[in-house]
This record gives C-alpha cells, structure tokens and sequence, in this order.
C-alpha cells in the first residue's frame, strides 16, 4: 500500500477544499460534513476554516484539527 499524503490544497468555495495527493491526482472534499463532529465544529467559523496550512502529511487548521490523509483520499471527489 502507497503512502497517502497532501501536497497542495487551496479553498474552492463553502466549505470545499481542492487537495492534491502525492500520486498526482486533485480531488475535492467537502468539511461541511464532519463540521458537526467533536473539535471539528471549529470549522463552522468560515474565517477560522479558511486558515489552514498544511503540515507534513495534510491540512491543518491551527495545529488542532488535521485529517488522515487517507480519509480525504479515500472520500474526497477526483476532479
């Protein structure tokens, strides 16, 4: 199994993000739907979404919430 990680990733609209993985493919995924979840529902603050960085593997939002980069592989839209 390949290793998954983020390369890019800018912002799209709403809550959608374009990422590109490491294999080369851009995908597009949707936070609105783990919003809801845990510390995720920080990212209901469109200000606070829109500031995300990327770490070593994938997006980040303030060295507080980060998501596997399988996760997004696995669900996010291939463009």
């Amino acid at each position: 199994m390949e290793i998954i990680w983020v390369t890019s990733a800018k912002y799209v609209s709403g809550y959608i993000l374009e990422l590109t993985f490491n294999t080369g493919e851009i995908k597009t995924f949707d936070f609105s739907k783990l919003y809801s979840k845990g510390i995720c529902k920080k990212l209901q603050d469109m200000t606070y979404f829109k500031n995300f960085q990327l770490d070593r593997w994938t997006v980040d939002w303030n060295n507080e919430i980060g998501i596997a980069p399988e996760y997004l592989y696995e669900h996010g839209v291939l463009i």
